[in-house]
């Protein structure tokens, strides 16, 4: 009859696991693996990436070459026209306050908002913005809905 305090795992072998500071004789006893002294032999010691040992690390030693403009760019919040038809009515003004007010634009947008051309808009909505996609400029004058360009 079989029970639980005879089952065996048959599935895999059993990996026997190294276990260290357990004395000398246990191959990892002792300094238990850490080598002598210093910052690496004690506790919560993490090495930093590119370290060299106290020598100037190569990421130091290469020049920095070239020019981004990554730092200098405001990042913008893009509204689709698919979004202005879900959200607005007719004879509504779209701008950065109505926008704030249904949350769809966080507090402060530091390269301000465009207009993108997703989707259709029907409805007959004034839109104030900072910039628009072609694509939106042209579904918007075929509509003959109006458009300013905020500064």
């Amino acid at each position: 009859m079989h029970s639980l305090s005879t089952l065996k795992n048959t599935s895999r072998p059993k990996k026997k696991v190294q276990r260290i500071g357990r004395g000398i004789g246990s191959k990892r006893g002792a300094t238990s693996g850490r080598g002598g002294k210093g910052d690496s032999a004690r506790q919560g010691y993490k090495k930093r990436f590119g370290y060299e040992g106290g020598q100037v690390p190569l990421y130091r030693k290469l020049p920095i070459r070239g020019f981004t403009r990554g730092k200098f760019i405001k990042a913008s919040k893009h509204i689709g026209l698919d979004c202005i038809q879900a959200y607005f009515n007719d004879g509504d003004t779209v701008n950065v306050a109505s926008l704030r007010e249904k949350g769809l634009v966080p507090r402060k947008i530091p390269g301000g908002i465009k207009i993108l051309a997703n989707g259709e808009l029907t409805k007959k909505v004034k839109i104030e913005a900072h910039a628009f996609s072609e694509g939106a400029l042209v579904k918007l004058q075929a509509q003959k809905i109006e458009y300013t360009v905020v500064v």
